[in-house]
């Protein structure tokens, strides 16, 4: 090349990165390094998602069976795994720690990783009280750190649908709302039927999410709880006693006059089991004085909303699109807020206000009293 052309080349390479049109020189996402603790089920159902995230890298998983642990890496092409979260949290270095672990140990491993400075991401609950996960919260502020928890049903666009149609009046005066959530129980896992487990923060915890979403922060709830299945049969366990709720119908008071009932349990027959795809009913539904609404298929994997006001009165399905939302994309979204800022409609606020629902829905049942609530979150989510 000579001096001629090499002076004609360089000036086209400038005019074009100036230009955009070098896109290949585009810096890429940032890649937020995960490590992953919990290896079963629902690792299965995140790992692929987070996987494909072009905002997430995973570096680590760890699991007390370091079988398991072990399988996830070789399927999901992960580096590193180890067989406790001391050694994930001094082995490959990472920044945020996603916990898929038994819902009785979130809050511990919560608090040691926020204690190591990692971001988190909890399935539900975040913790086993109110206080003990506003401590959290506490941390994670004072670290500059960032804490967030399962379900993410208010990041449907049916949330959103629902959401927007209340605020539009079209529904007039809201005065009742009703919610259900159950299948037969699963077989896998004790930890559901043991101290800290129970329906409510496995399945009624969706259904809460959505409807103080939807309605308000809640002001006082009442409960009635039941054990209908006192034992229950067990993988590599056999039979078991269940010690928490299997059978729970609660009330909550949203104010305004507004009152709604959600009840769920591990005794429902299903014809479709625990396969959302294929439920059609309408699973959350909520009326006011000029029209109903209802939410078709379950809030953590929607279908539509059926609508019906005075002015049209047959049922009419809106929002039929799911816009990319999957329940299981929730930590793929922290990462991605992490690496750009863009914040979540899911805060650990709410998280926590629903936690409070369920520890007083159990001390309402324990006592016979209507129990007054005291925390609250940033309302409305979505205008």
């Amino acid at each position: 090349m000579n001096r001629r052309e090499f002076t004609k080349t360089t000036l086209l390479a400038g005019a074009a990165i100036a230009s955009g049109a070098v896109s290949a020189f585009a810096a890429e996402p940032r890649r937020i390094r995960i490590g992953i603790i919990g290896c079963g089920s629902v690792s299965g159902a995140y790992l692929p998602v987070l996987t494909k995230c072009p905002y997430a890298e995973v570096v680590s998983l760890c699991d007390i069976r370091p079988e398991r642990a072990r399988k996830r890496a070789e399927q999901f092409n992960v580096a590193h795994h180890y067989p406790h979260i001391d050694a994930m949290l001094a082995g490959e270095p990472f920044e945020f720690m996603i916990n898929l672990t038994d819902m009785q140990e979130h809050e511990h491993l919560n608090r040691q990783g926020l204690a190591a400075g990692k971001h988190v991401w909890s399935e539900k609950p975040i913790a086993n009280t109110l206080a003990a996960g506003q401590k959290l919260l506490h941390t994670a502020r004072e670290k500059n750190l960032r804490l967030w928890g399962a379900p993410i049903t208010v990041q449907s666009p049916q949330f959103a649908f629902m959401a927007q149609t209340l605020a539009k009046g079209s529904l007039g005066r809201v005065a009742a709302a009703h919610a259900d959530y159950g299948h037969e129980g699963p077989g896998w896992s004790s930890f559901f039927y043991e101290k800290g487990g129970g329906s409510m923060p496995d399945l009624m915890v969706y259904n809460l999410t959505s409807l103080t979403g939807l309605l308000g922060p809640a002001k006082h709830v009442s409960a009635m709880l039941s054990i209908v299945t006192p034992e229950r049969k067990i993988d590599e366990k056999g039979i078991i006693k269940v010690t928490e709720e299997d059978n729970a119908m609660v009330l909550l008071d949203h104010g305004k006059g507004i009152i709604s009932h959600i009840q769920s349990g591990f005794n429902f027959f299903n014809p479709h089991g625990h396969d959302g795809s294929k439920e059609q009913r309408h699973t959350i539904a909520i009326v006011g004085s000029k029209g109903y609404m209802g939410l078709v298929g379950y809030d953590w994997e929607p279908h539509g909303v059926d609508l019906a006001t005075h002015d049209n009165p047959k049922l009419e399905r809106f929002a039929t699109d799911a816009q990319g939302y999957i329940w299981q994309r929730g930590a793929a979204l922290a990462a991605e807020c992490l690496a750009t800022g863009k914040e979540l409609l899911v805060t650990p606020e709410q998280a926590l206000h629903v936690l409070e629902i369920i520890t007083s829905a159990r001390l309402s049942q324990k006592t016979g009293r209507r129990i007054a609530l005291t925390s609250t979150f940033k309302w409305p989510i979505v205008s």
